[in-house]
């Protein structure tokens, strides 16, 4: 290991079971000498093993309502009680679709559970930020980073209303993120990953298929959650201070392709 994050504090967002990108970001920011508070919602505390996380990484779990202000003004105050000092990087990992869950098709949504998933997913980007900019918690040059994927900006059917939520979390970033770099000297930037076998996407329908698509289409194939994990311990390291408001697409070259020869292979 290389010690790149010794001496930096943090918060993690949504490690819920060993599968998941924060949790193995939480487990390589430790590696790395990074102390961080873990966070995630209740009802995904007592559904997930966070807590198991939290002992091998030598680190507190604090339960937040991500979409609720009160409750990351606590998480945020607890934090830097806990870690000593002001936060030097924020992982948000936090994405779900209630119609998804539901089976409910893009043409055909239930706006309340539309509402829900915007407020969760994209929204509370937004509130996580504001709440730090306007406690001045984060260290200058400090890095906020939340997970995406390219459904954003391409046509990816089953991917249904959260494709709608990533753009807007992207923009978010894009927006907060300008006025974080120029008053704190923060940078703020999304990572867009290959499809990655996490309990949130494997509730997308026909996951199966499309992660195996990708892969056949990527050069490089698809990227783990731990290669994953590795990009954003770069992107809260000071290798990327001058990094910021950027979509970082981290995708074994998938977003760059028009067809892979292995794809034509399957309708010759």
């Amino acid at each position: 290991m290389y010690n790149l994050l010794k001496g930096k504090r943090g918060i993690i967002f949504g490690a819920l079971d060993e599968n998941s990108i924060a949790w193995k970001t939480a487990e390589r920011v430790h590696e790395e000498g990074g102390v961080f508070v873990l966070s995630n919602s209740p009802a995904s505390i007592r559904m997930g093993s966070i807590m198991q996380l939290a002992q091998k990484t030598d680190s507190k779990v604090i339960a937040a309502d991500a979409t609720s202000v009160a409750d990351l003004e606590n998480l945020v105050d607890q934090a830097m009680e806990i870690i000593g000092g002001k936060i030097d990087f924020v992982l948000h990992s936090i994405g779900m679709s209630v119609n998804v869950r539901k089976g409910n098709h893009y043409t055909n949504q239930n706006y309340e559970y539309t509402e829900k998933a915007w407020n969760v997913s994209a929204v509370s980007f937004h509130k996580v930020m504001q709440v730090l900019y306007k406690k001045d918690a984060m260290n200058e040059w400090g890095s906020i980073v939340a997970l995406s994927y390219m459904a954003a900006q391409r046509v990816f059917p089953d991917y249904n209303d959260m494709a709608d939520n990533k753009a807007y979390l992207e923009s978010i970033a894009r927006s907060f993120g300008y006025f974080f770099g120029r008053d704190k000297k923060v940078r703020v930037n999304t990572i867009s990953q290959s499809p990655t076998a996490t309990k949130a996407g494997q509730g997308v329908k026909g996951f199966d298929g499309f992660i195996a698509f990708a892969d056949k289409m990527a050069p490089l194939g698809n990227a783990s959650a731990l290669d994953c994990a590795n990009y954003t311990v770069s992107m809260f390291s000071d290798l990327t201070k001058m990094v910021t408001l950027q979509n970082l697409l981290h995708d074994g070259g998938f977003s760059n392709m028009g067809v892979s020869q292995q794809v034509m292979e399957m309708f010759e």
